[in-house]
C-alpha cells in the first residue's frame, strides 16, 4: 500500500497556486512528516501539531478521501 506522502508527492507542482499542490509542497519541505504514514489520525495530529503551512484541515481532508479511493 502506498503511504499518504507518497500519494500526496504526485500533487507537487513548484509554482502552483491551487491549495492541493501547495500541502504537497509544503510538506515535501517538512522533513519531519511522517513519510510512511497509512493512517488518517496519525496524520492528521502531526499536522494539527506542527502543520502552520496548512491554512485548514479541510484541505488534509478533502486530499485524504482522494487517498482512499485510489487505494
Amino acid at each position: 500500500m502506498k503511504s499518504f506522502y507518497h500519494f500526496l508527492m504526485k500533487f507537487r507542482h513548484e509554482g502552483a497556486s491551487d491549495e492541493i499542490s501547495n500541502f504537497a509542497n509544503n510538506v515535501y519541505r517538512d522533513h519531519s512528516f511522517p513519510k510512511s504514514s497509512t493512517h488518517y489520525d496519525e496524520l492528521s495530529r502531526y499536522l494539527e501539531l506542527n502543520g502552520d503551512y496548512l491554512p485548514n484541515m479541510t484541505i488534509f481532508d478533502s486530499v485524504w478521501e482522494k487517498y482512499l479511493i485510489e487505494k
